[in-house]
């Protein structure tokens, strides 16, 4: 379901624009529809006021709540149950942050990345990316969305934009608190700095070889690393939010002095934070996670060298909750499990 969709029911029953932005900003806040100090009949139309408890049963039903995997470090994994059965993750993070899914799997295929493992299944309408925080706001407070989850929210690019713009009126989430993670499709660049809600924008670089992050990324636009940055540096400048960089360290494979190197090269002097993530380690998946005091040095050095970095902790790490892990498990002995699409092979470090 789109938001658009919500807005023409209720249009067609006599909403007007005010009655129809109170219905979103209270459902997307997780907020009862009669909350307030006026009565429903003193403003909304009859035919919505009747409307209201099946049409709110109706949103609630968009995103339920499945199972719940707590970790030590304060987060909390979601699986969330879609109207139709397919579920997606939603992870509760630390300091009142929400990562939501804009699809359920993913057509990118990371090489590293549990979702990608079966492909993509289908898009996630604007009104289930919301869902997802509403749902969220029923257990914590929520002032921070992350598109980080299961999904690439460029190839979703019209339903995400749609959830980021009322997020970021109706939702009263901060722009620079909702954060459009990309691999770096060109349309992002094209169409981010259009829209009225401007978000922060995090760009999966993953190293700064091309060769080598074409086989870490094997179905993402085949953009060089240095295009890809300067493309952010200017969309950083516009916003004045600077771009978040991710880089998921995989032990002997981007964690070397030549990658170093390069990421020097790129960012330093530019509007940019480098987020290095240690792996979360997937079982059947040939990766390994550097151990943390190597991590811990990494970052060290790329922040002496001008390159402000900061090493993050995977959430749910303890139990074993990366990206598409739970429905991963979940799949395995309720659901149908899509056919893998292609054979994982162990990479070898690219050098030059």
């Amino acid at each position: 379901m789109r938001l658009a969709d919500i807005r023409q029911r209720l249009a067609a029953l006599g909403a007007g624009p005010k009655h129809t932005a109170r219905v979103l900003r209270l459902w997307s806040q997780a907020q009862p529809q009669d909350s307030g100090k006026r009565r429903l009949e003193d403003f909304m139309p009859q035919r919505v006021r009747e409307a209201l408890p099946a049409l709110d049963a109706e949103l609630r039903g968009l995103a339920r709540l499945r199972a719940e995997h707590i970790g030590e470090d304060g987060s909390s994994r979601l699986l969330v149950e879609l109207a139709d059965g397919q579920t997606v993750e939603s992870v509760l993070l630390p300091r009142d942050g929400l990562c939501v899914s804009t699809q359920v799997g993913c057509a990118v295929g990371c090489v590293f990345c549990m979702t990608g493992q079966s492909g993509l299944l289908r898009q996630l309408g604007s009104a289930e990316i919301v869902a997802q925080v509403a749902l969220a706001r029923t257990r914590r407070v929520v002032k921070k969305v992350v598109f980080m989850g299961m999904g690439e929210p460029a190839h979703n690019l019209d339903n995400v934009l749609e959830a980021i713009d009322l997020l970021g009126t109706g939702g009263n989430i901060g722009h620079k608190e909702l954060v459009f993670s990309t691999v770096g499709d060109p349309r992002v660049f094209e169409l981010l700095p259009l829209q009225t809600v401007k978000p922060a924008l995090a760009l999966s670089l993953h190293s700064t070889k091309a060769a080598l992050r074409a086989e870490l990324l094997p179905r993402a636009p085949r953009i060089d690393p240095a295009e890809l940055v300067e493309e952010g540096e200017r969309y950083a400048r516009l916003t004045h939010y600077p771009i978040q960089y991710q880089w998921t360290l995989l032990d002997g494979i981007n964690d070397g002095d030549d990658e170093l190197d390069g990421i020097v090269r790129l960012l330093k002097g530019k509007y940019a934070v480098m987020n290095m993530i240690p792996y979360n380690q997937i079982d059947g998946l040939p990766y390994q996670r550097p151990s943390w005091e190597k991590a811990a040095a990494i970052a060290r050095r790329l922040h002496q060298r001008g390159v402000l970095t900061k090493l993050r902790h995977s959430a749910g790490q303890d139990v074993d909750g990366g990206c598409g892990q739970l429905r991963a498990r979940v799949s395995a002995t309720e659901e149908p499990v899509a056919p893998r699409a292609r054979r994982v092979v162990p990479l070898r470090p690219v050098s030059g």
